[in-house]
């Protein structure tokens, strides 16, 4: 009993120690947009920018949401180079696009209820979950949130990520409020979460990271914090300093960097790993370097993101210039 006790108190002052985050004033970071940097076709233009994506190439991979949903590569000076996966049976409501270390292109599609893995050839190699029956036609939302968790399925995912030995984590999503992990080969191990607002619940997982330790990094949108995990789903501690987030990356090297985007605001957050936040750029809006509603982000450095827009339907290149003192 003393030691249960022990262990509520422990994390009673973590949860405590992230919520006094949220009145850390942001330092405001310097920063370059860049709208049309990418080269479309004659006569197609983009839908809603739900995923934005880069590859060891620097090639770019955007899904969105045009009269279908669409996974579009460009190379890295910004030219076409062609549709992947036109026409293929789980593209129905893009939500993310992300590569894994083999360039491997991974879509969630939450109308589909799948996750679907592509690699470079743009083959598909794996699907996880599985689209609602066709010949019943697509379940209302109504009946959709009333629909028990299974196994080996989905409930409007969001996301996913991957720890160094290769195990696969879906953020699972909308209505199952829970992260489902996944062994390399795409078998099913274990699932953590539920609905609620203590630790290791969530309203509305619509984003994850991990890290090169291998852990877990949650977005829980709706709670309007970012929940931190070891691989096992053990809850580490929660960052309360980046109003809701809907788009996290974290940056690769050596020293790694948390971004955070909050649709509403505009306003990107950037964070070390232990939550502690470094500084903040951008503003909702229209024009180069506002922001309408960013749905997924890119970060293949510190300081060069891509963020895909939902409301202005395109995708910024974003150069930060930080000033000196900025690290910690």
């Amino acid at each position: 009993m003393k030691i249960r006790a022990a262990a509520a108190l422990v994390l009673l002052l973590t949860v405590s120690a992230a919520a006094q985050q949220v009145s850390a004033p942001a330092r405001e970071i310097p920063f370059d947009g860049a709208v049309d940097f990418l080269k479309l076709p004659p006569g197609m233009n983009f839908g809603e920018v739900a995923g934005v994506a880069v590859n060891s190439k620097g090639h770019f991979f955007i899904y969105d949401r045009a009269r279908v949903t669409r996974l579009l590569e460009f190379d890295r000076a910004g030219a076409f180079v062609r549709e992947i996966g036109k026409d293929v049976y789980g593209f129905d409501f893009a939500h993310v696009v992300r590569i894994d270390k083999d360039d491997n292109i991974w879509c969630v599609d939450e109308g589909a209820n799948v996750v679907i893995k592509f690699n470079p050839l743009g083959r598909v190699t794996m699907v996880l979950g599985r689209k609602w029956e066709s010949v019943e036609g697509r379940p209302s939302q109504e009946d959709a949130a009333k629909a028990p968790a299974r196994t080996n399925a989905f409930n409007r995912p969001t996301d996913v990520t991957w720890d160094p030995a290769g195990n696969i984590y879906v953020a699972d999503g909308y209505n199952n409020s829970r992260v489902v992990k996944f062994d390399k080969l795409g078998n099913w191990l274990k699932t953590w979460g539920e609905r609620g607002s203590g630790p290791g619940q969530f309203n509305i997982p619509h984003t994850i990271a991990s890290d090169a330790a291998g852990n877990v990094y949650v977005g829980d949108r709706t709670n309007r914090r970012i929940q931190v995990f070891d691989g096992n789903g053990t809850f580490l501690r929660q960052f309360a300093n980046v109003a809701a987030p809907w788009a996290i990356c974290i940056t690769p090297g050596a020293k790694q960097f948390l971004y955070s985007a909050d649709a509403n605001s505009g306003k990107v957050f950037k964070l070390d790993l232990e939550g502690n936040l470094l500084g903040a750029f951008g503003s909702f809006g229209k024009q180069p370097k506002q922001f309408g509603w960013i749905h997924e982000i890119a970060c293949p450095s510190e300081n060069e993101l891509y963020v895909g827009e939902l409301l202005n339907w395109r995708v910024q290149k974003l150069t930060l210039k930080p000033f000196e003192g900025m690290k910690p």
